[in-house]
């Protein structure tokens, strides 16, 4: 089993970071700062196919696990991801049962599921053997979904009978959008549904995670003091936004002061 899944079926903490750049060189710099994970995010950004592929090859080459988010709850695009290799997946606003069957299932071949056949980099182009791949490296797959609306907290008690579910992921944008709010991340509706949640996760011994841009301290705490154990925060374009604007200060500060 590998070691990203193993602490998500321990309910371990587990620190991810976010991707939405296209340069691999991101994913290359990022592995080696010492993340458990990075998020790779095809859902909001203008990754496409191969240039996710170039950041997988990236983060492997820093020894980091990857999870990628996918645009939607689609047993296709679930299946051409998987065919690279990632060490696993995420299913965006997933709202009922029915549907965390069907991202579980994109995922699983049969008898358990409806994924088709047909590793490439999964298997190193070739050099790994088919086999083993079907009956143990497919189940090592980290298999996370987000949940991101009112509907999918009412429906949660449902959603975590399903066994083959490694993470529950709060939006927590998306979820306070569903109640007419977007955006009010720590109102309290939005505040109380996850809550409402957490209880759920907790008491089914489910990880539980959350994705969000921000990196300082007390929205960190803010987070793991509400129980959670995955949290994915930051981005890169963030990253550099933040510190450009802070470095042009800086200059524009000395300069107008004369100094």
């Amino acid at each position: 089993m590998g070691i990203l899944k193993e602490k998500m079926q321990k309910c371990e903490p587990i620190a991810g970071v976010h991707v939405s750049l296209g340069d691999a060189c991101i994913s290359e710099l990022l592995s080696n700062v010492g993340f458990d994970f990075l998020w790779i995010d095809t859902e909001h950004t203008a990754i496409d196919y191969q240039i996710l592929q170039n950041h997988l090859i990236a983060a492997r080459a820093g020894g980091t696990s990857t999870l990628v988010r996918i645009p939607w709850n689609d047993r296709i695009m679930a299946k051409r991801v998987l065919e690279m290799g990632p060490t696993g997946i995420i299913f965006p606003m997933i709202n009922t049962a029915e549907e965390a069957e069907f991202a579980m299932k994109s995922c699983l071949y049969p008898p358990y599921g409806i994924r088709g056949f047909g590793p490439i980099r999964a298997v190193y182009y070739g050099q790994e053997n088919n086999d083993e791949y079907i009956q143990k490296k497919s189940w090592e797959i980290c298999r996370c979904i987000q949940i991101e609306t009112a509907t999918a907290v009412k429906n949660l008690s449902e959603i975590v009978k399903n066994p083959y579910i490694d993470a529950y992921i709060f939006g927590p944008c998306d979820l306070s959008g569903s109640i007419g709010e977007i955006n009010n991340v720590f109102g309290k509706r939005t505040t109380a549904l996850i809550d409402e949640a957490i209880h759920i996760l907790k008491e089914n011994g489910k990880s539980i995670g959350v994705s969000t841009g921000a990196c300082d301290i007390a929205t960190i705490q803010y987070w793991h003091d509400r129980g959670i154990n995955i949290i994915s925060a930051g981005t890169d374009h963030l990253f550099l936004s933040e510190m450009a604007v802070k470095t042009l200060n800086n200059i524009q500060h000395v300069q107008q002061s004369g100094r």
